[in-house]
């Protein structure tokens, strides 16, 4: 089995209205992504210093599937359905997504 990583950058259309975004992304968002066969796991993160046009936000989605494109698909298709079901917010903006292949185990420190 295959791991990826779906690294998406975003920002909010609304600094003002971050909050809500965030909550909109954590509550929400996530859970919808997450039902998409393959992704099996997300979490985000928040860049202190973003330059001009980097997105604040990042969203990582762990992938694990004998199929990528099959998955991507699967992906593509849900991301759809949650458009068409309005649960997609008019303040997210989306700069980037990338896809990364994983090629080499987790190493943990020998520290604790």
């Amino acid at each position: 089995m295959e791991r990826w990583l779906l690294n998406v950058e975003t920002n909010c259309a609304d600094p003002s209205k971050e909050k809500e975004f965030n909550k909109w992304y954590d509550t929400i968002h996530l859970a919808d992504i997450l039902e998409t066969p393959g992704i099996v796991r997300a979490s985000r993160y928040e860049k202190s210093n973003p330059a001009e046009g980097q997105g604040k936000y990042l969203a990582i989605y762990e992938i694990e599937t004998e199929n990528l494109d099959q998955t991507m698909a699967a992906f593509g298709e849900r991301v759809n359905k949650i458009i068409e079901q309005g649960r997609m917010s008019e303040l997210a903006v989306i700069l980037g997504a990338h896809l990364y292949k994983q090629i080499t185990a987790p190493i943990k420190s020998k520290r604790k």
